[in-house]
């Protein structure tokens, strides 16, 4: 009696996604998901095509299963009216914004309900993953639906990535103290180059790696972090009066006691 055939199991849609901003970051996003999943990007600056990824209309992009939202959070609120009549049911929109409280209430409140909402947040950026992105942090913020921890145990699987799961709120507090402050020192040793690059300590150039992680940021960044994180303005105005106070001991008290 021969065997009956065994029915080869149905091969599941490959989810689309669609990318809206294609700069810097963007592109990075494609070279990892795109192996992966078909990509489909809208900026319309964007005039070199990149591999795996078709260059379309805002209105093909949004109709994908996962929108991501790429571009610099000034600019967010305008991508998500552009998006907005042409999102799916069911769809994902996710944004890689440096900063969670803004674009989680913009996103919460602009976006149909039919959607659901994550924001993210990459701890790196196309410098600090020139080496691949194992290892590296994500914050995940969980805004609406129930697919943010999905997306976590995805990114840890496939990337290797460290992935957080924290509120936006708590999101911004750590990041006005973890980035706020790196961004801002490294803003302040830029404008002071000059600087010493052979005869240094191991402890300067450590800081010195920390500063060319972040020296070539677009300046939209460094405005988001600094200006756009509710949280940061108290932890730099608290860096501020006590790098005034230790000035002010060392003018003071010239002999150490």
């Amino acid at each position: 009696m021969s065997e009956r055939p065994r029915r080869r199991p149905k091969a599941r849609p490959s989810i689309t996604i669609g990318l809206i901003g294609f700069g810097a970051f963007g592109r990075l996003i494609a070279a990892h998901l795109g192996p992966l999943f078909p990509i489909f990007a809208f900026d319309p600056a964007a005039c070199e095509p990149a591999k795996g990824v078709t260059l379309t209309d805002v209105a093909t992009a949004a109709a994908c299963d996962l929108v991501i939202l790429a571009m610099p959070v000034p600019q967010l609120g305008a991508a998500i009216a552009a998006i907005k009549p042409h999102l799916r049911p069911g769809a994902v929109v996710l944004d890689v914004c440096s900063v969670k409280v803004l674009p989680a209430q913009l996103m919460r409140a602009e976006l149909p309900q039919t959607v659901e909402i994550i924001g993210t947040h990459p701890m790196f950026g196309p410098q600090s993953a020139r080496g691949g992105v194992k290892g590296l942090k994500i914050v995940i913020c969980p805004i609406r639906g129930p697919r943010a921890r999905m997306l976590a145990a995805f990114l840890r699987k496939t990337f290797g990535l460290q992935a957080i799961i924290a509120t936006p709120e708590q999101h911004d507090r750590d990041a006005a103290m973890v980035q706020g402050l790196t961004h801002l020192i490294a803003k302040v040793l830029v404008e002071m180059e000059p600087l010493p690059r052979h005869m240094t300590t191991a402890s300067f150039d450590l800081l010195m790696r920390a500063v060319d992680m972040v020296r070539y940021d677009a300046p939209e960044v460094f405005y988001a972090i600094e200006r756009l994180n509710p949280f940061a303005p108290d932890v730099r105005r608290s860096f501020f009066a006590l790098a005034a106070d230790l000035a002010e001991t060392l003018e003071k008290n010239g002999d150490a006691k």
